[in-house]
């Protein structure tokens, strides 16, 4: 019955992903759900709460039973004489039962400094996870574009593959009542089966580029699914806003938790105690017999020099907050030349798509001259076909550009941290 449900489970998301346009959004979400880093947050959060845990029984009482029996070879004995009385020296061979109680009663907040700096260890740790897993997003773009290419190189093509096939019918007629040469419509036919290759190949690029995805998000798409080309703002803030950033912070507070937990390890702590036990000999190491007895107490302990110990870790602890300083400016200085470089490109490609469209009227105009041309026996059907295949391959080109830019833009956001 499980196993049934599971099925009937895939089944329904497989067949919405063939009804519905696949987003690139979608995309990001389930490669972060799929991607087997992600198990890892759960895991933080258990193994925090485990410590977190541990932490919390400092301040509880300690509990020791200890049960001890032992020969010795002397012991001690008086050698005085009092009149009427006489002392006998301890037995030889000696039994103790023992249980211990301490309990920590001031320890200079050093516990509440552990487990703030342990949480504070967690949010740092959450955050370097959130860092590794937006490097997908990167893979996601370059394969979600790529599908969107292709997808948008088989509507050219169709729409190729259509205008020839009208002009076929267009030829043939021709060719029936005299009006063109007999050959005419093999030249078109073949070129018919040439856009037909390229449609299967394009389509097997596209099914490999769909089996990396779905690999990528976890989620099988259909073929038949459609890419929507994202909308993305060419207005980008200036602000870095990656989590990379966050994480430093996060890295940095971390060390300041760390140097309060440092401060605080060294005050003085003060324990109560308590002893209770039973043995031969009790406290009164001159009584033979077996006797219950317990000591309570408190101890004070303080290290008060520790060869400036704790100075250096602190003067350590400072010169790893001046390295994340500077590996933050490193970041900063790498990503926006990575900006810089994205932005060019964005430019460039505009220039393209601006020449594409100027290209592609042209063409269009040429194509409607050859075509009135080829009706009237003006020009062969080859000389028609290679107005096309310019035409086409303008479109094909323009499409090619069009989709570059919105993967410039897409990685431009990306490296920026929208």
């Amino acid at each position: 019955m499980k196993q049934l449900i599971i099925v009937l489970f895939l089944g329904f998301t497989i067949s919405s992903f063939s009804q519905e346009n696949l987003s690139l959004e979608q995309c990001y979400e389930l490669a972060n759900a799929n991607y087997p880093l992600a198990k890892q947050a759960a895991l933080l959060s258990d193994k925090n709460s485990l410590e977190l845990a541990v932490l919390k029984t400092s301040k509880l009482p300690k509990i020791d039973f200890s049960a001890q029996t032992s020969y010795q070879s002397d012991v001690m004995e008086l050698s005085i004489d009092l009149p009427g009385q006489g002392i006998e020296p301890p037995n030889k061979d000696q039994y103790s039962v023992t249980l211990s109680v301490n309990q920590l009663i001031y320890g200079g907040g050093a516990v509440a400094a552990a487990i703030t700096a342990k949480s504070s260890a967690l949010k740092t740790e959450q955050k370097q996870l959130e860092v590794s897993l937006y490097q997908l997003k990167k893979q996601v773009n370059q394969l979600y574009f790529s599908i969107l290419l292709m997808q948008e190189k088989k509507k050219v093509l169709a729409a190729n593959n259509h205008k020839l096939a009208s002009k076929l019918l267009v030829v043939k007629s021709a060719i029936k009542y005299g009006a063109a040469l007999p050959a005419s419509d093999h030249v078109l036919a073949a070129e018919i089966l040439k856009i037909e290759q390229l449609i299967v190949e394009v389509d097997g690029n596209k099914k490999s580029l769909m089996k990396t995805l779905s690999a990528l998000i976890g989620q099988e798409i259909v073929f038949s699914t459609p890419i929507e080309s994202p909308e993305i703002s060419a207005v980008m803030n200036g602000d870095l806003t990656r989590p990379e950033l966050e994480l430093f912070q996060l890295q940095k507070q971390q060390i300041d938790f760390s140097a309060q937990l440092l401060s605080k390890q060294n005050r003085p702590k003060l324990i109560g105690f308590g002893t209770g036990g039973y043995g031969n000999p009790g406290l009164n190491r001159l009584d033979n017999s077996f006797q219950p007895y317990y000591i309570v107490g408190l101890k004070l302990s303080w290290n008060v020099f520790d060869w400036n110990a704790t100075q250096n870790k602190r003067k350590s602890l400072q010169v790893n907050k001046s390295m994340i300083d500077n590996q933050q400016e490193v970041f900063k200085f790498n990503t926006n030349i990575e900006l810089s470089q994205y932005q060019s490109e964005i430019n460039k490609i505009r220039t393209f798509i601006i020449a594409d469209k100027t290209i592609i009227e042209l063409r269009k105009t040429i194509l409607n001259a050859a075509d009135a041309q080829l009706k009237n026996g003006a020009i062969t059907s080859s000389a028609y076909i290679t107005e096309l295949t310019n035409l086409f391959e303008a479109e094909n080109k323009l499409k090619t550009h069009e989709i570059q830019l919105l993967l410039a833009q897409a990685n431009q956001h990306t490296t920026q941290g929208n």
